[in-house]
């Protein structure tokens, strides 16, 4: 168990960047987790009060806008590993979403200096523009050692006292919109499920000569004309988008390629009849090893998730496509003979490797036999 040191007393101590840019006094508070345990830090003196989330880490060196908007980090607390945030400013032409997702962000370092030919802002303006509370100096290497040995909980960012009891997850499916139609000319339709998807997706998708149609989560896709299903990666428990589900048995039915990405491959393996279970601290970052089962080929692939299929309740005619080399856990499943398909990981990226970027290709081809 991480031990806490008490910290010290220290009166108006500032920061300021070298461009003058940000300027605080330092104003204590800790990070508390819900088995009791807390980390103290600093936060910036316009952040008062408590805020809640799920706990979590990220191994990525690089990409915090990227990650910051991803969808799936909705009402989690994001845990940097790497020592300094913020170094290269934020480029707001590489955000994921309209908005930062996460609940809260935890860093041992944020960068009061930053510069990049394409940042539009600081790290910390970003943050504060958007009401987003940070807390600094914290020992993220022994919130992250204490995470994956106890597992990833509720927490809370917060300047005064709180009990950890009172700490309960949130559930937040993505709220519904109108269809949204892109690349309206061309002959074969794939359907975006949207269950909180990342903007490279979607980029990803339109990049393929076919019309787009983006729907929502529990929108019934199988009443439209289509030639393709991408079901999208999102936020929770894939157990909880029970109309998404529901959808994607009677897409099953009808015979047509789909393809699951992340969240998108929890919602396709419980629609064929399969379980999944929560990790117990997850896969975030952009270093994680995967193997194709058939070719035993590795890729370094990006992740974002905390559940996973259970092999053992795969049904008959489905298999494991891709495991992680780190726990084994299964990254993708397929089924033997019909065009259904999903990968745990992000073949988009953004941030992290494009080794399997090939996939949206592959998808492409199903769609075009």
């Amino acid at each position: 168990m991480p031990m806490l040191e008490k910290p010290k007393k220290i009166s108006n101590q500032s920061v300021k960047s070298s461009n003058g840019s940000i300027f605080f006094t330092k104003k204590f508070a800790y990070l508390y987790l819900s088995d009791g345990i807390k980390f103290s830090g600093i936060v910036p003196p316009w952040q008062t009060g408590s805020f809640v989330g799920e706990v979590v880490f990220n191994t990525g060196m690089t990409g915090y806008v990227e990650s910051l908007t991803d969808p799936s980090y909705s009402n989690q607390i994001l845990v940097f590993t790497y020592p300094m945030i913020g170094n290269y400013g934020v480029d707001l032409a590489s955000v994921e979403s309209e908005k930062i997702q996460v609940s809260g962000v935890v860093v041992s370092s944020a960068a009061m200096s930053w510069s990049h030919t394409k940042a539009d802002s600081s790290f910390l303006d970003w943050l504060k523009s958007q009401k987003i509370p940070i807390v600094m100096d914290v020992d993220t290497r022994a919130v992250t050692k204490h995470l994956r040995t106890s597992g990833s909980m509720m927490g809370a960012i917060s300047d005064v006292q709180i009990d950890t009891s009172t700490l309960k997850p949130v559930v937040n499916i993505p709220e519904d919109f109108k269809p949204k139609i892109y690349n309206a000319n061309q002959q074969k339709t794939i359907i975006l499920v949207d269950c909180g998807s990342k903007e490279n997706i979607l980029q990803s998708l339109l990049k393929l000569p076919a019309r787009i149609k983006k729907v929502p989560a529990g929108y019934d896709f199988t009443k439209d004309e289509y030639d393709g299903v991408l079901l999208s990666n999102g936020p929770g428990d894939p157990t909880d988008y029970k109309p998404t589900i529901e959808n994607v048995k009677k897409a099953l039915a009808i015979g047509k390629p789909i393809f699951g990405i992340c969240l998108g491959s929890q919602i396709l393996g419980l629609a064929a009849g399969a379980k999944t279970y929560k990790l117990l601290f997850g896969h975030r970052g952009h270093n994680q090893p995967c193997m194709d089962d058939l070719t035993e080929k590795c890729y370094i692939t990006s992740q974002n998730h905390s559940y996973a299929i259970d092999e053992k309740t795969l049904p008959a005619g489905w298999r494991v496509s891709f495991r992680n080399l780190n726990d084994n856990s299964v990254e993708g499943i397929a089924h033997k003979t019909k065009p259904y398909f999903s990968v745990q990981f992000h073949p988009e990226a953004s941030p992290g490797p494009t080794d399997t970027g090939w996939m949206f290709e592959k998808f492409y081809e199903s769609i075009s036999t």
